[in-house]
């Protein structure tokens, strides 16, 4: 019951710092590029990968914490779902350019900054 009370929680309030900081981003970064969601995603990867080497490697936290922060927080905080609308809305709105970099950017950073995560929560 804990696991899913701490996954709820921190999901809403992961959901609630995605839209403050994505909407902060793109006020200030208007234009075709979703900005903000990109932002959000790739400081989300890198959390992920530090947050959960910190847990597991450096901490040893409890595994209900550990799901709340990663499934809950992270989970709330990132969205696949937006990244894929805004890559399709890209493609319909006919810039094949900006959607492969807006795509592959996210995925190819993403995958940069879990491992750049990992590596600064084994160096913590």
């Amino acid at each position: 019951m804990r696991t899913a009370l701490g996954i709820a929680v921190a999901g809403g309030l992961g959901s609630l710092a995605r839209y403050g900081l994505g909407t902060f981003i793109t006020r200030r970064h208007p234009g075709e590029f979703p900005w903000g969601t990109f932002a959000v995603n790739v400081l989300g990867a890198f959390a992920m990968g530090l947050i959960f080497t910190l847990a597991t490697e450096k901490w040893q936290m409890a595994s209900w914490l550990r799901l709340s922060l990663t499934v809950g927080f992270l989970g709330g905080f990132t969205t696949f779902s937006t990244m894929a609308f805004e890559g399709y809305r890209l493609s319909a709105d006919d810039l094949p350019g900006l959607t492969a970099v807006y795509l592959v950017g996210s995925i190819a950073l993403g995958l940069v900054a879990v491992y750049g995560g990992i590596l600064a929560g084994r160096a913590l």
